[in-house]
This record gives structure tokens, sequence and C-alpha cells, in this order.
């Protein structure tokens, strides 16, 4: 199935592989090993990576060497910790000065199969090159990791996501095609095509389907104003990445009432794809940290210090098995908890239980408290009476923070006293007082991308 980290590095799968369709796991020896065991194929890994990557990339070597380091010296996971941390504007900073991958590029260009990238809305794009193994390396974990979702050869993966630079659209279509289930690679983002998705899914009966938790949520809508329950579309498993919904309790309890399926929450980084590398089973008790794919530490991010279990910080992840362009010590910014209490799948990974909560850099801070939109988006999800969609906005008033929530209402005519209660549910469960605009029905704006729910008005010129 596969050679072992200390025989060869990286590993070489077998890809005619695959376990039988009543096998809860993919790798059962993998999955299930003790968490000593697994720390020492870990640090194997890693050693082999960074004497690859000093060898290969000059932006790792100089680091390294200016924190007097040398891959000689990690020989435990400790040790590790006192490798740099990297960031996305180290990336785009250094593709900027080495065009156009970087020096962190540890293959030949010809030998590049692949080209992904961030859109740029936040500065210069950032491109992502993958080698053939690479996409052998990504096939392989997210067949894996589907697998202990529930998915198997039998089903039919819809995939109800956008195919451009964005990677995850691609993720889930590579690991649905290396684990044997037939892959309907649909997209998203044309003009009409969520009614298409409808037609199509009574038409082909899939079973699983990716996307993100909104456009879930939109795809119902859809499907109500055609006179369908989505429940009737025989979805199965509906597992999710790019947005905090799915591990959100309210949204992931309202998406399973609404289709009658598994929602499972999913998905890190692009840059650190294998993506699902963080990701739920079938059991939905919160986030594997599948760490002999990518090594997720969580640090506090004002010391960069791993934090113990049952504490919060932000994940910093390490590629084990890609050798295009590494990703070694790179922050995410997301904000997370994790713990290593067992998880009832028997799989020995530590995990995210209330997955991601956002970005670090997301966190709102309103009249001196700290308050994530994945919070707001909890007190909303437990009112019936509201829609799908909201907006939260922010001002600022004679020197003072302004909260507004913008929630659509489920039907035309709520009770009269919903706002205010909401606002007493708001001010109970996050400490932050807010105004309550209720808006009609599907008067607030949809994307099949994600979505982007926080208007932030207080530095705005008047």
């Amino acid at each position: 199935m596969i050679s072992h980290a200390a025989d060869l590095w990286p590993p070489v799968y077998d890809p005619s592989y695959r376990p039988p369709d009543d096998e809860p796991y993919w790798n059962r020896s993998r999955e299930t090993m003790p968490a000593q065991e697994r720390d020492a194929v870990v640090i194997a890994k890693i050693q082999a990576l960074m004497r690859y990557a000093w060898d290969r990339a000059p932006f790792y070597r100089k680091r390294w060497q200016a924190a007097g380091l040398e891959p000689g010296d990690i020989r435990t996971l400790e040790d590790f910790a006192r490798v740099p941390t990297i960031a996305k504007a180290d990336l785009r900073a250094d593709q900027l000065e080495h065009p156009p991958y970087g020096s962190y590029l540890c293959i030949e260009p010809k030998d590049i199969v692949r080209i992904h990238g961030t859109s740029g809305t936040s500065g210069r794009p950032t491109a992502f090159a993958w080698g053939a193994q690479d996409y052998a390396a990504i096939r392989e974990a997210h067949a894996e990791i589907m697998w202990s979702m529930g998915i198997r050869p039998s089903d039919v993966v819809i995939v109800c996501s956008i195919f451009s630079l964005y990677v995850g659209s691609w993720g889930a279509l590579a690991g649905t095609e290396r684990l044997g289930a037939a892959a309907f690679p649909f997209g998203a983002g044309v003009p009409g095509q969520t009614l298409q998705a409808i037609s199509w899914i009574r038409q082909m009966r899939p079973t699983a389907f990716y996307g993100t938790p909104s456009y879930a949520l939109r795809l119902a809508e859809a499907a109500r104003s055609e006179g369908l329950d989505p429940a009737s579309l025989g979805l199965r498993v509906m597992f999710f990445s790019g947005e905090p919904g799915a591990g959100i309790l309210s949204t992931k309890g309202l998406i399973e009432e609404t289709f009658g399926a598994a929602c499972i929450d999913s998905g890190s980084m692009g840059e650190v794809t294998p993506w699902m590398n963080i990701a739920e089973c079938s059991h939905r008790t919160g986030m594997h940290l599948w760490q002999d794919f990518v090594y997720a530490e969580l640090c506090d991010p004002q010391t960069w210090q791993v934090v113990p279990f049952g504490a919060g910080g932000t994940p910093v992840y390490t590629q084990l098995e890609r050798t295009a362009q590494p990703m070694i010590r790179l922050v995410s910014g997301d904000y997370a908890e994790w713990t290593d209490e067992p998880c009832p799948c028997g799989r020995t990974y530590p995990r995210f239980p209330r997955g991601i909560a956002g970005r670090i850099d997301d966190m709102l801070v309103v009249r001196g408290e700290n308050v994530y939109p994945s919070a707001i988006e909890e007190v909303l999800r437990g009112f019936s009476e509201l829609g799908a969609e909201f907006e939260v906005v922010l001002t600022r008033e004679r020197h003072m923070d302004e909260l507004t929530v913008r929630a659509e209402t489920a039907t035309q005519a709520p009770g009269d006293d919903l706002a205010s209660r909401v606002g007493a549910e708001m001010k109970r469960k996050l400490g932050v007082r807010a105004t309550i605009e209720l808006c009609a029905p599907n008067s607030l704006e949809r994307t099949d991308l994600k979505s982007r729910r926080v208007r932030d008005e207080r530095h705005s010129p008047s």
C-alpha cells in the first residue's frame, strides 16, 4: 500500500489500492496508530523534508541559518517548534523577488503539472505549483479522509464549487476520483447555475455533495422555490470547506435537518493542500488533524509556542509529503481550540472539536468585546423565524462602535418581537449590544463562492 517514511521520502502509494467497502478505515494501522508511534513517523518525515528543502530552497535555508538551525538539529517535535514560522506575506514577497514561483520552488519548472493560486484580492496573487508527485499525494490523502466521512465507491459526488484558481473544488475532485466514486464536477458561479444544479441533482441523484455551507443553504432556497423539499434530493453526505459554517453547531444542525444528510466540516488552507488535512469523520465530533499528511501545531499567536490540549491558538501547518513548494511552519491566521480526547471512530488524531472559529484578523472588537462572525451566526441560527442570509455592519457613531445585524426572515410576516428577542440573545451569549434589522426573505446578496457577511465601515471616510 505504502512505503513508510523511514524507508522512502516522499512516500510512494499504490494507486490501485482500495479497502473493502465495509472497512471503516482506508489505512487502519495509520489511522489508529498510538500517538507516540505517530510522532516518530512525523519527525522522520520532517527530517527528510527539511534536508530536501535545505538543499533546494534558498527561501528556507536563509531563514534557518539566520535562526542558527540546520536540518540535523531537529531531532524531536519539540526541536521542530524552534524552526521559524512563515506567513503568506513572506510567500508573496519571495515570489515578487524571485518570479514566478519564488525561491522555495524545489523542483524544475518543467516538472510542474498544475498551477493554482490565490485570487490576489488582498495583494499580489501567489502561485501554487504542483508536481506529479504532489498531485498523487493530494489524491491519496483526500481519498483516505473522504473514506472516513463515509463516502464509498458506490457514491456519486457532486462538486458544486467554482473550478478556477481555488483549490477546494479540485481537491474534492481529486479525492473522489482516487476513492473510486463517480465524480460530477458541476461547478458554480454561472448565472442560473443553482437552478440547473437542482435539475441535475433530481436527474442524476448524487449521494454526496461538496461546496460551501452558505451555498448549500442557497441550494435549499432554490429547491423550495421550485416546490421541492431539499430532503427529497437524496443527498446522504455533505462535506464543506471555505467557511466556518459547517463547524457551527446550529448551522450544521440546520443543514442536516434541511437535507436529511450528514454535514461534515473540513478544510485548512489552499497553500497546504491536501487541504482536507483537518476534517471531520462520519461521527462529526470535530475536525481530525491528519498529522501524518500535514503536521499541525496549535500555537500562541504572540509567542508561537505550541499550546497544550484544551487551549486555543492559531494553526501552523507543515506539509509532510509535498515536493514542489513544501510549506514548512506556515501560519494560518485562523483560530481554533484542540483536544486529544478519543473520537468514537477509533482514529487517534487530535481534533478541533469546534472546528475553525474564524480568522484571527476577522475577529471584531466592538466596544471592547471580542466577537467572531461565526458566533453571531450561531445565535441567528437558533431562531427558526430567520432565513438563511445575514449581514454584519460595523459603524462608528460619536466615537462609539455600533454593531448592526441585518437578518432575513423566513416569512414575510415575522412576529412583532422577533428583533428584540434576537437582540437579547445576542447580548446574553456574546456580551455585546446589537441593533437587529429584519429584512425580507431573499433580499440580501447571495454568492456561489465564500460568503462575505461583514462590512466594517468604522474607518470609512465620512
